[in-house]
């Protein structure tokens, strides 16, 4: 989906930067890649990029958490026994990792912003009550539109998706080859920032 959109932001005369971790996937050849492996480096290098873009979709699905203890070396199973409850179950610490579209949302410009305002589009994909969640995730993480799918999208040539407004509206609906899905999603996205642009709304 992420080649996809890049591709479609090319095709509608948008310069492109990617932030990617290690998929088996082309990117377009005009698009800027930056390649990275963790949440963490993720989230450094779409802070870093963010301020020089008018916007930003998040279709990434980086890992939610991490583990605590990383060790370079095999952790043998005897240092490991702290690990063990009291039923002989292994447990591994986890801390959460950075919320990258949250980050950039709390960063995006206003309305007002002599440099112009931002605008951001997130994914979610959920397995039930996807509506619901997915707005909770919109106004949480401080974006202006989320893209709803599910499971069956990833790996996928396909998919199905419905783009979301703060005030839960539908914009639109898209299903078909993720070609296709992307170019409406980046007509859809253009209309609402003319539309927003037009009513002055911030």
């Amino acid at each position: 989906m992420g080649a996809a959109l890049a591709q479609a932001c090319l095709d509608a005369g948008y310069k492109v930067a990617v932030v990617s971790g290690p998929v088996e996937v082309e990117y377009p050849v005009a698009a800027d890649v930056i390649s990275v492996t963790s949440t963490q480096e993720m989230h450094v290098a779409a802070m870093q990029i963010f301020p020089e873009c008018i916007g930003a979709i998040g279709a990434a699905a980086p890992c939610d958490f991490k583990p605590i203890i990383v060790s370079q070396d095999k952790i043998s199973k005897e240092n490991l026994t702290r690990g063990v409850n009291a039923h002989g179950r292994w447990f591994l610490p986890l801390c959460e990792t950075p919320d990258v579209m949250a980050a950039l949302g709390e960063m995006k410009r206003a309305k007002d912003d002599p440099n112009g305002w931002q605008w951001l589009v997130a994914f979610a994909l959920e397995t039930s009550d996807h509506h619901i969640k997915a707005l909770q995730k919109l106004q949480r993480k401080h974006c202006d539109l989320i893209v709803v799918n599910g499971p069956a999208s990833i790996n996928g040539v396909d998919t199905s998706v419905d783009i979301l407004d703060i005030q839960g509206r539908c914009l639109a609906h898209a299903y078909g080859k993720k070609t296709d899905v992307a170019r409406k999603l980046v007509a859809t996205i253009q209309q609402f920032v003319q539309n927003r642009g037009e009513k002055g709304s911030d």
